[in-house]
């Protein structure tokens, strides 16, 4: 039985899915609705009734569209299809009343309001109000909320939409927020004041319709029309999260989410949001060298010179960053292999198997956990890993998926069923019997925690074996933005970091700040901030950060993205790849490419699948040989979330996120 049904939207007949509601029929027809608290990844509210249409045959009152399907429709007289107008005089007239009695209590503080510009209340008042208003009693006013550090509040402004509750309880999984008192009374507040404790609290800032609630940190520095908006990648996890930078002038002023069904919907996590600051404070502009134990400023010929003479004939090992490009990794290695010397990528000793895709990337895409049946998490916290495919299993979850840990004890804002923390819980699940989830939909996600102990490898081994059995799919959670284009380019050295690292002589540092290197090899240091890796650098050669160069980065199911330059890098600081492409020519071993086209060109002659940008490749399954596993429990790769690589480090609202963080979980004192 078919569920289509035939509606006729001012003159023009579509046939549609009869669960849709009409103001999603509208919107296939070409015609716009006028809506506040209507949103299509959030629960029906049906409370502003802007998106009032009128339903002919129907009641003689217009009906809010947002909240009626097309199958309640009643045919016309004759059988034909039900009429709705969406521009008649009754439409006309009801959208006025509902703007005026919106703007009664509305203060008017548009010249110095942050959403002036890009605000909807503004928009429709213009599309669809009336030039005066009939009211002339005294304005309400309310009290301003403190929601923490991230969202500035000026609830004078609210219109009451709710959306801000429906995202905090529906997507990140908090009950803070909600709405107290009826009619005048009638506000939205948060339990007993308390301020907001989520990794995607600045969502809300988007999803307000009106200045009530604005990004904190950016408030009253830029106006939407000063700012260059650029598309561009999130690097501060793995997902590949799609992001908008806006800046002003040279500096970056703010970070938006792009819709991508794929990857982040249209959410992003709070570190991706604000860690802006980040890049302005503590960059390398020049280069530098060590003197007799101190630093000093050098110029970038003297820099590069000192450079190539250490490495020239010397044992040299590259260790490529969490936040680098495929491009300046695959320079890096066809630098440093051009001297017989080691690259390696996995600088936190991750025990992903080099050439076998299906064992460092798996086999799931993300949008597949919307569908997901059963969701097995291995030694992960994608709470605080990937707070975005967080709120994707959550919404799995909601819709009836069971989701079962192996692995520490945390709060993932969903129920799930525990089996343990270490190793023997996961031979436990590996022996359960499966035969019930065939043709069910199941994830296995696996995060760097499981795979970075000695017995790394038997624990993935152990995972796609679980997939075997029970029919699912793997999906390796990665925490460092750059790790699987690296992985691609093949930035390995057999037996992982220590034997890269085993007799080397002089250490090509590009970017990675997590890794400690102890006295005695020379160090070159390529990076974007003054952080752990400068501090242990013979010479140091400034680099561009993520928003100043273009690259591609491959996130964490496989999907290489581009990232596009947002603005320049600070003083003497150069492009990575251009620097790279400057030191092999100083050291009479030139790469064979000048510009980055001519680089992109080599990298997808060797790793073809490069090319097909925002695509996922398929992986052939090559499961690898189970073997003993060890005795530890699982831990979650990330000790601090908001502190996990330079450029946050960098970032004062992410010190100020990662002290609330600790001193709730403190424990109380009596006296609290």
């Amino acid at each position: 039985m078919t569920n289509l049904r035939k509606v006729n939207i001012d003159g023009t007949e579509i046939e549609v899915d009869g669960a849709m509601t009409l103001i999603q029929a509208c919107e296939i027809a070409g015609v716009e609705i006028p809506r506040f608290c209507y949103h299509e990844r959030l629960s029906i509210a049906g409370n502003c009734r802007m998106c009032l249409v009128e339903v002919v045959g129907g009641p003689p009152k217009p009906a809010a569209s947002c909240a009626m399907q097309v199958r309640d429709l009643r045919p016309g007289k004759d059988g034909e299809a039900p009429m709705v107008k969406t521009n008649s005089p009754m439409v006309k007239k009801a959208r006025e009343g509902v703007m005026e009695f919106l703007l009664i209590n509305h203060p008017l503080d548009c010249p110095i309001c942050d959403q002036g510009g890009e605000c909807d209340l503004q928009d429709q008042a213009m599309a669809y109000g009336v030039d005066f208003s009939r009211f002339r009693e005294p304005k309400r006013a309310t009290e301003d909320l403190d929601l923490g550090p991230l969202v500035e509040t000026h609830m004078t402004r609210c219109i009451s939409c709710t959306r801000c509750v429906r995202f905090t309880t529906e997507v990140a999984g908090i009950s803070q927020m909600g709405q107290t008192g009826r009619g005048e009374d009638a506000e939205i507040t948060s339990y007993l004041g308390e301020t907001l404790d989520s990794n995607l609290q600045g969502n809300i800032i988007d999803l307000c319709p009106v200045g009530a609630l604005v990004n904190k940190p950016y408030a009253f520095t830029a106006r939407p029309w000063e700012l260059t908006k650029t598309e561009s990648i999130d690097v501060m996890d793995a997902l590949g999260s799609n992001i908008r930078v806006d800046t002003k002038g040279r500096e970056v002023m703010r970070m938006l989410p792009r819709n991508h069904d794929g990857v982040n919907e249209e959410w992003i996590a709070d570190k991706t949001r604000f860690v802006w600051d980040g890049l302005r404070r503590q960059r390398l502009d020049k280069p530098y060298i060590r003197e007799n134990g101190k630093l000093r400023a050098a110029t970038w010929p003297e820099a590069l010179s000192v450079a190539a003479a250490a490495m020239n004939g010397k044992k040299v090992t590259g260790l490529v960053g969490d936040l680098v490009p495929v491009e300046a990794a695959f320079a890096l290695k066809q630098l440093i292999e051009g001297q017989g010397g080691h690259v390696e990528c996995r600088t936190d000793g991750a025990k992903l198997p080099a050439g076998n895709r299906s064992g460092y990337v798996g086999t799931a895409r993300v949008e597949e956990i919307d569908a997901a049946d059963k969701v097995l998490l291995i030694g992960t916290n994608p709470a605080v890993e990937a707070p975005v495919l967080n709120a994707r299993i959550r919404k799995a979850w909601l819709r009836g998926a069971d989701v079962v840990l192996v692995g520490e004890k945390v709060d993932l804002t969903y129920d799930y069923e525990h089996m343990g923390a270490d190793r023997a819980a996961l031979a436990h699940v590996a022996d359960l019997d499966m035969t019930e989830l065939k043709g069910k939909n199941c994830i296995v996600i696996v995060g760097q925690g499981a795979i970075s102990e000695a017995d790394g490898e038997a624990v993935l081994a152990m995972a796609q074996a679980i997939c075997d059995k029970s029919g699912g799919k793997l999906l390796v959670l990665h925490t460092a933005a750059g790790r699987v284009g690296a992985m691609d380019a093949g930035c390995t050295t057999e037996g992982g970091l220590n034997a890269a690292l085993d007799g080397a002589e002089v250490i090509y540092n590009l970017g990675s700040d997590e890794t400690e290197i102890a006295a005695g090899p020379f160090v070159i240091y390529q990076g974007s901030h003054g952080d752990r890796g400068a501090h242990r650098a013979d010479v140091i050669l400034p680099g561009a950060a993520y928003t100043e160069e273009q690259g591609l980065f491959v996130n964490t199911e496989g999907r290489p993205q581009l990232a596009l330059r947002a603005s320049f890098a600070p003083g003497e600081a150069k492009e990575n790849w251009a620097i790279l492409r400057a030191l092999s020519g100083e050291m009479d071993a030139t790469l064979p490419f000048d510009s980055l086209p001519q680089l992109r060109k080599a990298l997808i002659a060797k790793v073809p699948h490069l090319a097909g940008i925002d695509q996922v490749p398929q992986n052939e399954w090559q499961p690898l040989d189970v073997t003993a596993l060890g005795k530890a429990a699982f831990r979650s790769a990330i000790k601090d979330h908001y502190l996990t690589n330079p450029i946050a480090r960098a970032s004062q609202v992410m010190a100020e996120l990662s002290a609330n963080a600790k001193a709730r979980r403190a424990p109380k004192m009596a006296a609290e």
